[in-house]
């Protein structure tokens, strides 16, 4: 998961935005706990000043009268308890709760300050004020104090909304860079599905239109790889190529002498049969050099390169007249089934050494007195050839190897092991596909090629 690129640049944005929105979350929870003290600390300072302004001379005796406005104000549907202490000096109790504890030291400015009573948290402020008397001055301490309960409501009222607020944001922001990222990394996914549904001899270079110029360097790489590989395979299919025309020559040469020689009436036995061995062998290369040529010409002959219309009952027909006579010598009835003129779009000599290899198959690897029978008939856009024999088959787990170069399913049987494999590049070069399957019951073997219907 941590190899996508996708999630790896989504790790990159968001963290940066997490921290931010812990950040701004941490200090949004700073401000709302010191907006909270303020308004308590200001309501508690208001309720002693109040109680204070009460505390008088009367008849030389100091009197508290505590005021109902100055422990209402407090109310809350939280139902704080309210405590208050009003002294004389540090110890004389003029009214309120004695376990109030005071200050640590007094001074003339409002100390707010913690304390515990009763086991409970309490905020408190000390207001200290000065009366005189004719003459006499004595100082008064008034202590309020209150439970935590509305602070704690009203410290969640004012971040809780901040909280959901940065929590949203921060949703907001995972939704567009993912949207972000989806849309500008498509370019990537265009790339890669273009390298990727690319056929192993499709050769041109990847389009550059509309990427990114982070990605350009990238697509110039795969352009000068594909470059070095076309130019790799050019020269391979041409060297083949020239070896199989130059082997052409004295292979025709070696024909020639061969039958010149058979005659000789002064031959032995031994000498016959050593030229009967290498009439054999001679027909053996001419016709994998002719094959060699014939797949050379498969591989380098795009569609756009064969334009022609090419009828193709018509090539099955030439190509089954040219074959009756290897047919009859087997004794296998070839025969074809045709549903009505089929076109395609194509090169007509490479058309009709696809037809021609599928139908030179099926006769040799079918036993004597077999049955070999073409067909040719349109599905929707598609052309469907089939060749169908009655002979042994092919086993399902060398199904996928026979379309290899070379490879021979029966070493008792002449052939080159090319067939196939001209076939498949014949089919592919059209914009085709070769699919193998038995016949009922597992007998025979039917081999379709899928072709692109010509449209006029």
């Amino acid at each position: 998961m941590m190899d996508s690129l996708r999630v790896r640049l989504l790790g990159w944005l968001l963290v940066p935005v997490a921290v931010f929105v812990v950040v701004t979350g941490l200090m949004s929870y700073d401000a709302a706990r010191a907006t909270a003290g303020l308004l308590q600390d200001s309501a508690l300072l208001a309720s002693a000043r109040i109680i204070g302004e009460e505390v008088n001379w009367e008849d030389g005796v100091l009197v508290a009268r505590i005021p109902p406005a100055a422990l209402e104000m407090f109310e809350s549907p939280d139902q704080d308890q309210v405590f208050y202490r009003v002294v004389k000096g540090r110890a004389g109790l003029l009214g309120g709760n004695p376990d109030l504890a005071l200050p640590a030291r007094a001074t003339p400015r409002p100390v707010f300050y913690d304390t515990m009573l009763e086991g409970r948290l309490i905020r408190a402020v000390a207001y200290e004020r000065e009366l005189y008397d004719s003459g006499a001055t004595e100082p008064v301490t008034v202590v309020v104090a209150k439970t935590q309960a509305s602070y704690r409501a009203m410290l969640q009222t004012l971040w809780r909304p901040q909280l959901v607020r940065q929590a949203l944001m921060l949703a907001l922001v995972v939704a567009l860079v993912l949207l972000g990222l989806t849309f500008e990394l498509r370019p990537l996914i265009r790339l890669k599905d273009d390298v990727a549904d690319r056929d192993a001899s499709q050769l041109e270079p990847v389009r550059i239109q509309r990427l990114p110029s982070e990605l350009r360097p990238v697509v110039d790489a795969i352009n000068q790889c594909i470059a070095r590989l076309k130019l790799h395979a050019t020269n391979q299919r041409k060297f083949i190529a020239d070896a199989a025309h130059q082997l052409r020559t004295p292979l025709a040469l070696l024909a020639a002498q061969i039958e010149c020689a058979r005659p000789c009436g002064h031959c032995g036995p031994l000498l016959t049969e050593a030229l009967a061995g290498i009439r054999r062998s001679s027909g053996k290369m001419t016709e994998m050099t002719n094959q060699l040529l014939l797949l050379a010409q498969a591989e380098s002959s795009p569609p756009r390169h064969m334009p022609a219309s090419i009828d193709l009952t018509a090539v099955v027909s030439c190509v089954l007249e040219e074959l009756v006579v290897a047919a009859q010598r087997r004794k296998i009835d070839l025969g074809a089934e045709f549903t009505a003129t089929v076109c395609v779009t194509g090169s007509e000599t490479l058309m009709t050494a696809l037809v021609t290899n599928l139908v030179d198959n099926a006769i040799r690897y079918t036993q004597e007195g077999g049955r070999v029978t073409a067909r040719c008939r349109e599905e929707g856009d598609e052309v469907v050839l089939e060749v169908i024999d009655n002979g042994p088959g092919i086993p399902a787990e060398a199904r996928a190897h026979v379309f290899e170069r070379f490879y021979r399913g029966a070493t008792d049987i002449e052939g080159t092991g090319l067939g196939l494999s001209i076939v498949r590049e014949i089919a592919h070069s059209h914009g085709g596909t070769v699919a193998l399957r038995s016949q009922a019951e597992h007998v025979g073997l039917v081999v379709t090629v899928r072709l692109p219907r010509r449209r006029d």
